[in-house]
């Protein structure tokens, strides 16, 4: 299997390129609407803030752990966010999908969904990854009902997991699809994707 973590996914929709430093400009017009972050373990739109993020996953990238991209709309030919498939545990066969953050202008456009379509695909058959996980804080339940749209099982509550950029400690909700699961789950819930993308 490849381990290739600056592989470019790209469907009729949507164009996931890897992230790179002079992204920063462009991201961080997207960043600085402090909305995004309420659930954020970070703040992107304080000053600095993202060129940290962005040297974090490009150093996490080259320890290959994390594959890490900005994601275009290519109906708008705009730049939409940055997402990842990090944490990658090659011992373990396993990754999670998570650190992605869409301008307010694309939220409820179907991109989200045919961006994770790409990242499950590539994650399972390409990576030849076991697991693949997702974490969300217990009270964003946009985030958590789009995880169960797209097949994730609902695996349980870490309780006071994980303190948030403004201090308060969250609960985290994990879930994930296994590569056992994921035929049915691509059958099921992105029939629509996968007749485009063959």
């Amino acid at each position: 299997m490849s381990r290739d973590l600056t592989i470019i996914l790209e469907s009729d929709r949507v164009l996931l390129r890897p992230l790179s430093l002079e992204d920063e400009e462009a991201l961080q017009l997207i960043a600085d609407d402090d909305s995004l972050w309420v659930y954020g373990l970070q703040d992107l739109s304080k000053p600095g803030e993202l060129n940290k993020y962005i040297r974090k996953a490009l150093e996490d990238r080259e320890n290959e752990t994390t594959a890490v991209w900005v994601i275009i709309d290519k109906k708008t030919n705009q730049m939409a966010g940055c997402t990842r498939l990090a944490e990658i545990s090659w011992k373990d066969e396993r990754g999670q999908i998570g650190w992605t953050w869409i301008g307010r202008d694309f939220q409820g456009s179907g991109l989200n969904k045919e961006m994770k379509f790409l990242i499950l695909r590539y994650g399972f058959e390409v990576l030849g990854l076991n697991r693949i996980e997702f974490k969300a804080d217990e009270r964003n339940h946009q985030s958590r009902q789009a995880l169960l749209s797209i097949g994730a099982m609902r695996e349980g509550i870490l309780r006071q997991h994980m303190k948030i950029h403004n201090g308060y400690i969250r609960n985290t909700v994990f879930y994930s699809i296994l590569a056992s699961e994921w035929d049915t789950v691509k059958e099921q819930y992105f029939k629509n994707f996968i007749h485009n993308h063959d």
